[in-house]
């Protein structure tokens, strides 16, 4: 009879060790999981505070809007570009401007969470930080260069700074605050280079999950 058990128990064993077996060569076999991917995209106000020429300020603020969008890859990481343009009028005596600049570059997404229940349902507050480079057109302005005076001008450009998105929910956010340093190689009359801060806020759209 006590032989019957222990056969029974160790033929029991014997299946659980087997289906055990199977299931970590299921397992093993069975292919990563992709890492998750977030896509983003920014519909912005920006106002940026801008300068004639370094040392002789004459500051005034460009008004205007951008989208951005950024695709964020595990651990935060990912890229991110940028269409933003401005305007100003007046800024000098019957002097206006109007400035558009694309750019692309890294950026790093920190999430910052409210609790379990928000960060599970997708809501919460990320931090970013961006470093975008690229190019600008200004156009219906004056340019004063070696060669003469000119209406448009291109430049390179590149901005760095960051932000803070709230999130709604899985899909909708407001981008609270974004402040970058902005630079531009304008002919100028001077040095040919402005360093700008530029302010924005908006609203989000996120596609993915976290």
């Amino acid at each position: 009879m006590m032989s019957r058990s222990v056969s029974r128990i160790a033929y029991l064993a014997g299946v659980c060790i087997l289906a055990g077996a199977t299931a970590c060569a299921l397992q093993a076999q069975a292919p990563a999981r992709p890492a998750s991917v977030s896509t983003d995209l920014a519909i912005t106000y920006a106002a940026e505070r801008a300068e004639i020429a370094p040392g002789d300020c004459g500051c005034f603020w460009l008004q205007g809007g951008g989208a951005d969008a950024a695709i964020t890859f595990s651990k935060g990481l990912g890229i991110a570009a940028s269409l933003n343009g401005s305007h100003a009028s007046n800024f000098a005596p019957g002097v206006d401007v109007n400035r558009v600049a694309f750019m692309a570059g890294p950026r790093y997404t920190h999430w910052i969470h409210t609790g379990t229940a928000g960060s599970q349902q997708g809501r919460g507050m990320q931090f970013f930080g961006e470093g975008l480079f690229g190019g600008e057109r200004a156009f219906n302005g004056v340019f004063p260069a070696s060669s003469g005076v000119t209406s448009s001008a291109n430049a390179f450009a590149m901005q760095t700074g960051g932000g803070f998105n709230l999130l709604l929910s899985k899909s909708f956010g407001l981008r609270l605050l974004q402040v970058d340093y902005a630079r531009t190689t304008l002919p100028n009359n001077a040095s040919n280079t402005e360093n700008d801060l530029r302010l924005a806020f908006g609203v989000i759209w996120r596609i993915g999950r976290r």
